[in-house]
């Protein structure tokens, strides 16, 4: 097994680079298994977001194209996808994957007033402020 840095993924994802793109996706096609750290999925979407202005469903979409690679294991995939499906529902990916990271019987304290408020809203549990 291997893992990963981010800048492999988003060197596939957006091909802006042709010779590392192509040797990127060698790599991903490999029969090994590829292991993913959710902090490579966080910092994913933050390059991809600010340095590459995609949005939301396009970012989506990579990481679920990344979720549906048979070698791919991506560390606590069930937490990443909770907050995938959090993200695609509005709220911010870090928060997303902040709050699914704690799980479901903790309840979490923050100073953000729109994390609160997007939780609320999304139905999630008790988002605390401190």
């Amino acid at each position: 097994m291997i893992a990963v840095d981010t800048n492999v993924l988003v060197r596939v994802i957006t091909n802006d680079d042709s010779a590392q793109a192509s040797r990127a996706a060698k790599l991903l096609a490999r029969p090994d298994r590829v292991f993913v750290p959710k902090t490579v999925v966080l910092e994913l979407e933050w390059v991809l977001r600010s340095a590459y202005g995609i949005d939301r469903q396009g970012i989506a979409a990579a990481v679920h194209r990344l979720q549906d690679l048979s070698n791919a294991e991506i560390e606590d995939d069930s937490v990443v996808a909770l907050a995938l499906t959090w993200y695609e529902a509005g709220m911010d990916f870090a928060d997303a994957l902040h709050l699914a990271s704690a799980g479901p019987d903790l309840d979490f304290a923050t100073f953000d007033a729109a994390l609160r408020k997007q939780a609320r809203r999304l139905g999630l549990k008790s988002v605390a402020s401190v």
